[in-house]
């Protein structure tokens, strides 16, 4: 018997009523987009008049999660950034300097005195006097190396110690450089990620690229350079010991020294040792603020290890400057007038509010391990997004009007009611991209206009097995009965393996083809329901009313 229970139809409206309703805000784009802005500012504190005006824009009780549009429909800034990873191996050979000197310290006796030698970055060179102590000099560095932390490292040491001469030699193991390679970029996609969420920027895509590149689009971002003041900078502060001033940077520093301009005096230039007593790493958090003298300034706290060794460092050290040095210049060089426990300051400077903000931004999301080297750069105007927008609308519109006309010619009547699913079918598309926040890309509008052209494949399916029982002088309503019945494997089938080919893209493509894929794949999930459930619903509605002693299809 031709019917379905009430629960099931009362189960298929509130289906469609849902994702109708939530694709609404869609159909109201820049309305919605300012209530949600609006009401982002008041929870971050902005409360304005301005803004309370903007959120009423959109009543509060329907939803307003809207789909977000990509770079090529929004325009914004594009970048693809190479990480300098070698400047994480020069790091980790400039803070072993300390640990190896205080392990030989003991031992002169045996080694003779100990000096830091000129060498490349990548290794640290340490000469002892007495070339007769190597062999034990060797074994008490040795005894630094740690495992390599990394699946493909396992059982590897992180650190290869040498000798040449009268000269110990350490570098990075070849499995430890692989395993810091890997955690740099990693390190830099999640610090860029951060930097970029705390300016509230809309659905970053931001993804790694082969070894060691950085793939970073922004939509509706005003130009490629803002996007490289956000990201670009370093942001590496540290705390260093003064030894004393400088004529000019060309200055002999000496060995573990390093010369540093200043940030606020001009011609001024500091000799700082290059081993930090403290580093970014260990601020647990920043904040813009102003000084005793109402000028601008950033606070900053550190965690209980940094605390820690700033306190130590403070309190064995009153009368001693301590320069504060962010991406090698120096900031200030305060005199340590007494002990500061506790791990917090503040850090002051010549800077206006933007700069002491932007900073306290990038000190809080963390400093860039290595240095970008910006291999592309391109900024996509929103006229040029626009363009995109109008011609996947023209397509849209194409294949939409060419289908309905199609299905209302070959299907008559039970053709409108395919229609009228399929007009479902896409708002239901909509819903359920506003419903998980995805971004719509101009391939995004190609799986949909694809899934137009689809979506009535199985009305079709179902229609032509109608019309064989129709010709077996079977009842029409055991004719639509069986059509269903018999064309649901094949569209299980047929539906099956084209969702599995959207998954697979999905899974191993990235950027504009996951969109496609997203697309499609919810295309095909909307299709067969509104082709075995909406469809069906509408023909045994009108079936119950009209009970037609015949039928044609």
């Amino acid at each position: 018997m031709l019917q379905i229970d009430l629960w099931k139809r009362v189960l298929i409206w509130s289906a469609v009523a849902l994702g109708l309703v939530l694709a609404l805000p869609n159909a109201f784009y820049g309305r919605v987009e300012t209530h949600n802005d609006a009401v982002k500012a008041i929870e971050a504190g902005f409360d304005t008049q301005e803004n309370r005006e903007q959120s009423a824009a959109w009543p509060g009780y329907l939803p307003s999660g809207l789909v977000n549009l990509g770079l090529d429909l929004r325009g914004g800034a594009h970048l693809l950034a190479e990480v300098q990873v070698s400047d994480v191996y020069a790091a980790r050979m400039e803070a072993l300097w300390p640990d190896v000197r205080d392990l030989l310290r003991p031992e002169r006796a045996t080694v003779g005195t100990i000096r830091l030698q000129p060498s490349d970055p990548s290794e640290l060179r340490v000469r002892i006097s007495q070339p007769e102590g190597m062999t034990r000099a060797l074994e008490l560095v040795r005894g630094l190396a740690r495992p390599v932390v990394s699946l493909t490292g396992a059982g590897a040491t992180d650190l290869e110690v040498s000798s040449d001469g009268a000269d110990l030699i350490v570098t990075l193991s070849d499995a430890e450089r692989q395993a810091t390679d890997d955690r740099t970029v990693q390190q830099s996609l999640e610090i860029i990620r951060r930097r970029i969420d705390e300016v509230g920027t809309r659905e970053p895509t931001i993804q790694k690229q082969g070894a060691d590149r950085i793939l970073i689009q922004v939509p509706g971002l005003g130009s490629a350079q803002e996007l490289k003041d956000i990201i670009g900078t370093t942001a590496q502060l540290t705390f260093q010991p003064v030894v004393g001033r400088a004529a000019s940077a060309d200055d002999h520093a000496g060995v573990g020294n390093e010369i540093l301009p200043s940030l606020d005096e001009e011609g001024v230039f500091y000799i700082l040792e290059s081993a930090p007593v403290v580093t970014g790493e260990d601020l647990v958090d920043a904040q813009p603020t102003f000084d005793q003298n109402g000028r601008p300034a950033v606070s900053f706290r550190f965690n209980p290890s940094g605390a820690r060794k700033f306190g130590d460092y403070t309190a064995e050290n009153i009368g001693s400057p301590f320069a504060i040095v962010l991406d090698g210049e120096v900031i200030s060089a305060p005199v340590i007038q007494s002990h500061i426990p506790g791990g917090s300051g503040i850090i002051t400077g010549r800077f206006t509010v933007e700069e002491s903000t932007q900073l306290a931004v990038l000190l809080r999301a963390g400093a860039l391990p290595a240095k970008l080297e910006f291999l592309e750069e391109r900024t996509i105007g929103p006229e040029l997004g626009q363009d995109s927008i109008d011609a996947g609308k023209v397509a849209t519109i194409v294949a939409f009007v060419a289908v309905l006309v199609f299905m209302a010619l070959s299907y008559g009547l039970f053709g409108i009611f395919a229609n009228i699913a399929l007009i479902i079918n896409v708002g239901l598309i909509f819903g359920l991209l506003s419903m998980i926040g995805a971004t719509l890309t101009l391939p995004g509008i190609a799986g949909i206009v694809l899934t137009v052209g689809m979506a009535v494949d199985a009305n079709v399916l179902v229609f032509e097995r109608i019309r064989e029982e129709l010709r077996t002088a079977k009842g029409p309503a055991r004719a639509i009965e069986l059509g269903y019945e018999k064309a649901l494997s094949a569209i299980v089938d047929a539906n099956i393996t084209t969702f599995i080919t959207a998954v697979i893209l999905y899974v191993m493509g990235s950027g504009p083809v996951r969109g496609f894929a997203v697309t499609l794949g919810f295309g095909i999930l909307t299709s067969v329901f509104t082709a075995i459930f909406v469809t069906r619903l509408l023909i045994v509605i009108w079936f119950e009313r009209r009970r037609p002693k015949k039928i044609e299809v």
